[in-house]
């Protein structure tokens, strides 16, 4: 047994070596930033410019931009936040982060090259929006002339995470080039080029993105546990892990059988698509690839997804699922509700529950500064992903420059209002018709009307000034009518702009 003084004189060198080891990975620590704060890339105009990290507890961190320095000292945690005043549109420009250590001496400062001040958009969803612009139907003329140094790109790498994380895993920010966009979300590129072609500012777009995930995945599980009805969202999610074992296995098993028929010369055989279990969890997406972005400011987001909602389990809560995630996800950046902007999901014939979601779509439309591209009209019957990516950017960069920047453009097609029973017809009211409806090749198709008994049957409709009459031999009071409501409808009524009507119901 030690005697006191062992005992005291170990304890002293334990606290020797203790207090020795402090001081040496404090003058060692470094200011750190997050990877979303990197040279090239965009700042919001007009907003606070936050600039935020870790350093060693007690550290002095000063920020410098556009003439203008900032400090603050780094929490207990090692936290630290800066705010510098809000500017006008320019650069570039150059960013300098220095620390202070408390025991004295400076670091080396953190350098910002080819920094921007513009609009920063974040594109998110799934396969839709990730698709890349190097399969766009127009890449072999648009990606050569990729190159513009006004846009700048941020690809986020995929990442499930249990809680909300830090930091995200990246390459970093880059200038648009034909190599860093051919890989990068066409939809976002597209958007991205409409709106610094038509507001001259620079425009830096947040990618992130990952196929086939539901909308919940990217919603914060507190905010989607406010609502009692989305509830079923995390049974559906239980019921997911409980089959995970054997869906592994499948996937095995079915390998094994591809690589029999390659080894025997044969073809390979198909077998439907699997979920990524771990992208599928409510939260998860939020937590690793949004939540590191919601420090910085932003000017808005488009979205596009919707497709692995479209089930009959999840397809009648999508606008209460989505309005959880926007009204959540503005809560969380706090820089007011700035505009969302989303794409309904586009006709294709396998989808046989998809009208159900693009109703909910719409109805979304119900929350104030948001904006939804329609695209029934561009879409393929016999492929979930369309390639025709520069009219979907397009489309929302117009409720952008209407919604966002004030232009006085038209940004949508024909929008139902109301429907009015006149007898043996049926007429129906629209929004967004300044310059009168049209049908395009003809006759008005994907007409159906209802009556009392809500059962739907084809139906013959005219334009009539800024409605449509609808009738049908069938029906002779009609009550309830729609349109397109059919997985790959023939729709063909527009607005005098060229933009498609979308589908919708009366009932």
């Amino acid at each position: 047994m030690k005697s006191g003084v062992e005992f005291m004189m170990g304890r002293k060198s334990s606290v020797a070596i203790f207090f020795v080891l402090a001081l040496i990975t404090a003058a060692s620590a470094q200011v750190k930033l997050p990877k979303v704060l990197a040279s090239h890339m965009v700042v919001q105009r007009d907003l606070p410019v936050h600039v935020w990290g870790m350093a060693s507890a007690g550290e002095l961190v000063s920020v410098s931009f556009r003439g203008e320095t900032g400090s603050t000292t780094a929490s207990q945690l090692g936290r630290w936040s800066v705010y510098l005043k809000p500017g006008a549109a320019g650069g570039p420009f150059t960013m300098t982060v220095q620390g202070t250590p408390a025991a004295g001496g400076a670091e080396e400062a953190l350098t910002l090259e080819d920094v921007l001040v513009g609009d920063v958009w974040v594109a998110s969803g799934q396969s839709n929006m990730e698709f890349p612009l190097k399969r766009a139907s127009t890449a072999a003329t648009d990606l050569p002339n990729a190159g513009n140094s006004q846009i700048r790109l941020l690809m986020v790498d995929k990442k499930p995470a249990d809680y909300a994380q830090d930091d995200i895993s990246t390459s970093g920010w880059t200038a648009s080039t034909p190599e860093t966009a051919k890989e990068f979300s066409a939809v976002a590129w597209f958007f991205a080029r409409e709106i610094e072609e038509k507001e001259h500012v620079p425009v830096g777009v947040i990618d992130s993105t990952w196929g086939g995930t539901p909308a919940e995945a990217w919603t914060r599980v507190a905010a989607l546990g406010e609502d009692a009805s989305l509830s079923s969202l995390f049974s559906e999610w239980g019921k997911r892990t409980d089959i995970e074992a054997d869906s592994a296995l499948a996937i095995k098993d079915e390998q094994r059988q591809k690589d029999e028929a390659r080894a025997a010369g044969k073809p390979e055989p198909q077998f439907g698509w699997h979920p990524d279990v771990l992208s599928w969890g409510p939260g998860l997406l939020w937590n690793g690839m949004i939540a590191p972005l919601t420090p910085m400011a932003i000017r808005g987001v488009i979205w596009y997804q919707g497709e692995s909602n479209a089930g009959p389990e999840r397809n009648t809560i999508y606008d209460k699922t989505m309005r959880a995630l926007i009204e959540d996800w503005r809560k969380q950046w706090g820089v007011g509700a700035f505009p969302f902007l989303y794409t309904q999901i586009a006709n294709w014939q396998p989808g046989g529950s998809w009208p159900v979601l693009r109703e909910q779509q719409l109805k979304t439309l119900g929350l104030a500064n948001t904006g939804m591209a329609v695209t029934i009209d561009i879409g393929n019957a016999t492929d979930i992903h369309p390639t025709n990516k520069a009219e979907v950017g397009r489309r929302l960069a117009l409720w952008a420059r209407a919604l966002t920047y004030g232009e006085a453009v038209e940004d949508s097609g024909p929008l139902f209002r109301q429907a009015t029973p006149e007898g043996k017809s049926i007429r129906v009211w629209f929004e967004h018709h300044a310059k009168g409806l049209v049908a395009k090749g003809g006759e008005l198709t994907a007409w159906e009307v209802a009556g009392a008994d809500g059962k739907f049957v084809s139906a013959t409709a005219k334009i009539d000034g800024n409605t449509v009459v609808v009738t049908s031999d069938a029906v002779a009071e009609p009550r309830f009518v729609r349109y397109g409501w059919a997985a790959n409808p023939e729709c063909n009524l527009f607005n005098g702009e060229g933009l498609p009507a979308s589908p919708f119901t009366s009932e």
